[in-house]
């Protein structure tokens, strides 16, 4: 009998046999039709998703457990009795597995277990048509109901505003599923297509020259296009202040402003971004000897050591990842059995079941393992990279458009960053950790890529004498020697090492060899030197 905990060739869920496991290089990553013809993700896992179970869901419900009134958050368990398979014992997932090896051959060993009971409901169907005939009703009466207004430059914008606006609809309803399927898939197509409009609006600011690119921006909003000055946060680092009678610690409060909770929220988010804390820390250290190195460009990177390390690095960042860590063990352990809201009878557990549909389907522990191989260090060190270099973007935007640091475009920027910032991650993880190289990068986290490299593209266009101003001798010793080490330790891990396991390898089997012409010449030998010759290979071996 098929258990809960998983079952070496399916499991019994809503009336329908479905294997435990995928197989075949697409593992992780199915994607499945609904019956009104929306694609269906499971967040890069194996998992029953609604769509997949609509037939076996609808073929016999009576399989399905009722769920009691205090039961929460809409959670079932399979039957104790479920029928037999299907004739054949065909199953959907996993058919060519006979065992518990095999499945855990099939799927990553990081991936939780996903029930669900196939509830196909008017929420998660494809609406192509409705979408459709709502734009076109907008369109007919713009057209012939309402008069143009004889404004050109709000014509202007209104027609920038309403092509955006149809593209959306249309890359909504019809562009690709990505990874997550929660809240929506709808939800995460639409920051695919809010991607592709960024970069752009980026393109076409990086081809107009400084001057009407920084006008531009009064385009967008009319206080934008005046040059800023920028803030220091160094000058006085002293914590007590014995010269200021009033308030001594004038100096610590003076830096408790929005930015501290913001950077608790970043990192807190960066973190259930990476999922790790060894790579999230050495970010946010690695970021801290940055600011130490361009505050000759920034005025704003120029901080006291208290303000680097013990306010940013241990308290505002280190505990943003605490607590993201945290929650990451949570949604680790955190069970994923899936039930229609129609089908359970508790207000309770109906409310419960809402809440967690801003939770994930599934969940996939990242184990980056960058020492591994040449191939997942290089990808390690080129996200580490990126990341670094968005948040330098950060900065050196604002500087080099004019835009303080409080209007409202700074923050839409962070927050389209967490939207596609976690697909882009998840998708290069399922890049890295699939077997077969020539998987495509994934669509969301190709579009990351261009844009983080656009945004520099533009700073150094926008003002290349701020980013050539020279870098102190001392600053450019450190990062020498540090670039040294990391380049020493490459070779050393995966070329030096390797030759020289290879040649013991290559050793020992010479030795093994050797040893069996000797004992098959010396067949009729004593077992006095039998006894000896054993006991000189093994005294070889452990050499």
């Amino acid at each position: 009998t098929p258990t809960v905990a998983g079952c070496a060739r399916a499991h019994w869920c809503g009336g329908s046999w479905v294997g435990g496991a995928a197989s075949g290089p697409d593992r992780g990553s199915t994607t499945q039709r609904s019956p009104g013809g929306e694609r269906e993700r499971d967040a890069g896992f194996p998992a029953l998703h609604p769509a997949s179970m609509i037939r076996g869901a609808s073929a016999d419900r009576r399989v399905v457990r009722r769920p009691a009134g205090g039961e929460p958050n809409g959670l079932w368990s399979e039957p104790e009795s479920p029928p037999p398979p299907p004739p054949g014992g065909r199953v959907q997932r996993g058919e060519a597995g006979s065992g518990r090896d095999k499945v855990n051959e099939a799927r990553r060993s990081t991936e939780s277990v996903v029930f669900d009971d196939g509830t196909v409901t008017f929420f998660w169907r494809a609406h192509t048509l409705t979408v459709l005939f709502i734009l076109t009703c907008a369109l007919v009466y713009v057209t012939l109901l309402e008069e143009t207004p004889q404004d050109t430059a709000y014509n202007i914008k209104r027609g920038i505003v309403a092509s955006i606006l149809v593209f959306l609809c249309f890359g909504v309803t019809q562009a690709k599923d990505g990874p997550f399927s929660r809240p929506h898939p709808a939800y995460w197509r639409f920051w695919l297509c809010v991607s592709v409009v960024y970069e752009l609006f980026l393109i076409f600011i990086l081809f107009q020259t400084v001057q009407d690119g920084r006008q531009f921006m009064k385009f967008i909003d009319s206080k934008l296009g005046v040059p800023l000055p920028e803030r220091g946060y160094g000058g006085n680092c002293l914590i007590f202040d014995p010269g200021n009678k009033t308030d001594p610690y004038h100096n610590i409060w003076d830096k408790l402003d929005g930015f501290v909770p913001a950077h608790f929220l970043g990192w807190y988010l960066k973190t259930l971004m990476i999922r790790d804390w060894w790579m999230c820390m050495i970010i946010s250290v690695m970021f801290e000897f940055l600011e130490y190195s361009l505050e000759h460009q920034l005025p704003n990177f120029s901080e006291c050591w208290w303000d680097h390390w013990i306010m940013d690095v241990v308290l505002c960042n280190g505990f943003g990842i605490l607590c993201a860590m945290k929650t990451l063990h949570w949604l680790s352990m955190k069970p994923y059995h899936w039930q229609g809201l129609w089908n359970i009878h508790s207000y309770k557990g109906k409310i419960k079941r809402i809440a967690f549909q801003f939770t994930p389907y599934s969940w996939v522990k990242f184990e980056w393992k960058p020492a591994s191989n040449l191939r997942r260090w290089l990808a390690v060190c080129g996200i580490i990279f990126m990341f670094l270099l968005a948040e330098l973007n950060t900065f050196y935007l604002k500087f080099v458009l004019w835009m303080p640091p409080e209007h409202y475009l700074v923050l839409l920027r962070l927050v389209f960053f967490v939207h596609v910032g976690g697909v882009a991650m998840r998708e290069i993880y399922d890049f890295m950790d699939d077997l077969h190289f020539h998987k495509k990068l994934g669509q969301q986290a190709w579009l990351v890529a261009a844009i983080t490299v656009t945004e520099f593209l533009i700073v150094l266009k926008y003002d290349p004498h701020t980013l050539t101003l020279p870098i102190p001798f001392y600053v450019t010793q450190c990062w020498i020697l540090g670039f040294i080490l990391v380049l020493s330790w490459t070779i050393w891990r995966f070329f030096i090492r390797n030759i020289t396991l290879r040649w013991k390898e290559t050793r020992l089997q010479k030795q093994d060899k050797t040893n069996e012409k000797e004992k098959v010449g010396n067949g009729n030998a004593n077992p006095f030197m039998k006894s000896k010759h054993n006991a000189s290979d093994a005294r070889q071996r452990k050499c």
